[in-house]
């Protein structure tokens, strides 16, 4: 009888490990990107980071500040004497990833996700950033291209609008069919300069960054809108890989020709004997 109650009690704890376990999987499947601040999208796009710390995203936060924007702050009826980098119903704007998960906190506030950095625009990165960092190493290493859908599957948004209008445009009367409470003060009744111009705002690099040539290593839809335009337009050098390639296709031209012109001069020199 012991050795019976042995053998029973096992498949009811094999039971309840299998349901934790299960439990366990099925939370981590479920669980959405967080973000994980622009420390770790800087190590790799080190120019674009460089030139946002220049841009007014990059400073958000300080217009928080007490006195900071006083006149700004005056005209919306702000105080301009408080200090706002403390009120829940301002931070969000001017943050990566507020009330989200791996986003910034009042409590225990990173620098990392203090200013309206990448994953405000691109969305939170911790499973779509290991997908662009083997996608760059396969493109490097054999010049094979990966989907671009595999990255917004991962949670990469490539559209921006909806995120830029969620504090830019939520305010009552703008059009937008996002907004809620609570509103932004700064709207184009108190200064004509908070007129939000999407398409213009995206392309300025005092607002967002400067934009560089990207190597090329993801290719296929979804693709922003303005993709191709900043490309082209874009600075910095060609990625190591394009340039192999380059030189690869030159070395072929050039064997081909050669191989053309030591042929061509032997029918030559046949065709004389011939004669």
């Amino acid at each position: 009888m012991e050795g019976e109650g042995r053998i029973m009690r096992h498949p009811v704890t094999y039971a309840l490990a299998a349901v934790v376990l299960f439990s366990f999987l099925a939370g981590n499947a479920d669980a959405g990107p967080k973000f994980e601040g622009r420390k770790k999208c800087s190590s790799c796009h080190k120019s674009q980071a460089k030139s946002w710390k220049k841009s007014s995203h990059a400073k958000a936060m300080n217009s928080l500040k007490p006195n900071k924007k006083a006149d700004a702050k005056k005209k919306a009826g702000l105080d301009p004497a408080k200090d706002y980098t403390k009120d829940k119903n301002c931070v969000g704007c001017h943050v990566d990833g507020f009330g989200q998960e791996g986003g910034y906190t009042i409590e225990d506030a990173s620098k990392y996700t203090t200013g309206v950095g990448c994953e405000s625009c691109h969305g939170p990165g911790s499973k779509f950033r290991g997908i662009h960092r083997k996608a760059g190493a396969k493109f490097e290493k054999k010049g094979k291209t990966t989907p671009r859908k595999k990255l917004a599957a991962a949670g990469q948004d490539f559209h921006f609008v909806e995120r830029c209008s969620a504090c830019h445009l939520n305010y009552e009367g703008s059009g937008w069919k996002g907004t809620k409470e609570p509103y932004t003060p700064f709207t184009p009744d108190v200064d004509k300069k908070y007129t939000f111009n999407f398409d213009k705002y995206v392309a300025s690099a005092k607002a967002m960054h400067k934009h560089y040539k990207l190597p090329g290593a993801f290719k296929g839809k979804p693709k922003f809108k303005m993709h191709d335009e900043f490309q082209a337009k874009a600075g910095g050098k060609k990625s190591k890989k394009s340039k192999k390639s380059k030189k690869k296709k030159k070395k072929k031209k050039s064997k081909k020709s050669k191989k053309y012109k030591k042929s061509t001069k032997f029918e030559d020199v046949f065709k004389n004997k011939r004669r």
